[in-house]
């Protein structure tokens, strides 16, 4: 029994670690504004806290024809794959406009080909959009989208030089306003 005990806790063993084997076909990425925010925070050189930080999973392209395909226009999305994206607000806002208390939020998106709604939701830590609940909406905001020369490979959100929320993803892009502390 205790031959059978020993093998048994062997082969869970090996389980857990060839399960860390392979590399995660969407990895998570952060995005800051200041977007140089960990580089001056490591060179000593900023002391406060970032405006903004968002944390979200980049998925490829991998030849595939993404928005109005595997992105289905007119229905919720989860802003890139895995977990749902997430923002956290060092500071209050005016995002696209509308006023944003310092806070984190769930992200999710309803595309169309010219225009996007970025949904700024009060659920979090949940897994895609499965368990999007709209009535738990903070705030909606309708940016037009942009046709880019070259597709993006991948997901990929950053923060300009503007604070603008940049999001693109094969040959579209959108572009969301911030401006931090003018509420």
């Amino acid at each position: 029994m205790k031959l059978l005990s020993t093998i048994v806790a062997l082969l869970l063993c090996l389980n857990v670690m060839a399960q860390g084997t392979e590399p995660d076909k969407s990895p998570l990425d952060v995005a800051y504004s200041p977007n140089n925010f960990p580089q001056s925070k490591i060179n000593g050189k900023n002391t406060s806290k970032p405006n903004a930080r968002v944390l979200y999973s980049r998925p490829q392209l991998k030849g595939r024809n993404i928005f109005g395909n595997e992105v289905a226009f007119g229905e919720i999305w989860r802003l890139g794959a895995n977990e749902a994206t997430e923002i956290e607000l060092f500071k209050s806002s005016l995002f696209g406009g509308k006023k944003l208390a310092k806070g984190r939020y769930s992200m999710f998106c309803i595309p169309n080909a010219t225009s996007w709604t970025i949904i700024i939701n009060k659920d979090l830590d949940g897994w895609g959009a499965f368990n999007y609940n709209q009535a738990n909406d903070v705030i909606r905001v309708a940016v037009p989208t942009k046709a880019e020369e070259v597709p993006a490979e991948y997901f990929t959100m950053y923060f300009d030089a503007s604070n603008n929320l940049v999001i693109k993803w094969d040959s579209v892009s959108v572009s969301i306003p911030i401006k931090f502390n003018a509420i």
